[in-house]
């Protein structure tokens, strides 16, 4: 089998596999739409989007391309989401845990299958983790990742 060939039956199966627990492109596009409503109104989150985001659908069309490339392997979405929040400036582990609170609550709102919810729930909080490390490690280097330095002295 090809590697074209064996990417393309894995996109396919993972396709159906989506479909199977209701995500599909309608779904995704209420659930960013929905997301990113919260997001605008947000007293912390809606004024940090706000300063980078001028115009809002292309970034909504992104995001949709971005989650279903997440959730149903679309391969639409083309980008480096680590560059974009390592520049931005003052992003801390607390808009993170704000960010993922929303997306849960949003999750629950506008996904009804409990393994769509499940999908969604866990892929956002991997990318978060991904970020946060990927932004510690450009901000600070590998000793921002610790919490406690050791003391190699005293061994």
């Amino acid at each position: 089998m090809s590697a074209h060939s064996y990417v393309e039956q894995a996109r396919l199966r993972k396709a159906a596999e989506a479909d199977a627990i209701g995500i599909n492109d309608a779904l995704i596009s209420r659930l960013v739409e929905t997301f990113y409503a919260h997001i605008r109104g947000h007293v912390v989150l809606g004024p940090m989007f706000a300063g980078k985001i001028v115009n809002w659908e292309p970034h909504l069309a992104r995001m949709k391309d971005f989650w279903a490339s997440i959730s149903m392997e679309s391969g639409r979405f083309r980008g480096n989401p680590m560059l974009k929040h390592v520049a931005i400036s003052g992003i801390v582990p607390e808009h993170f845990v704000m960010w993922l609170r929303l997306w849960d609550e949003t999750v629950t709102e506008v996904v009804a299958h409990p393994d769509a919810q499940d999908l969604f729930r866990d892929r956002a909080h991997r990318i978060a983790a991904s970020l946060q490390t990927g932004i510690a490690l450009h901000h600070g280097g590998l000793a921002s990742l610790t919490k406690e330095k050791i003391d190699v002295d005293g061994f």
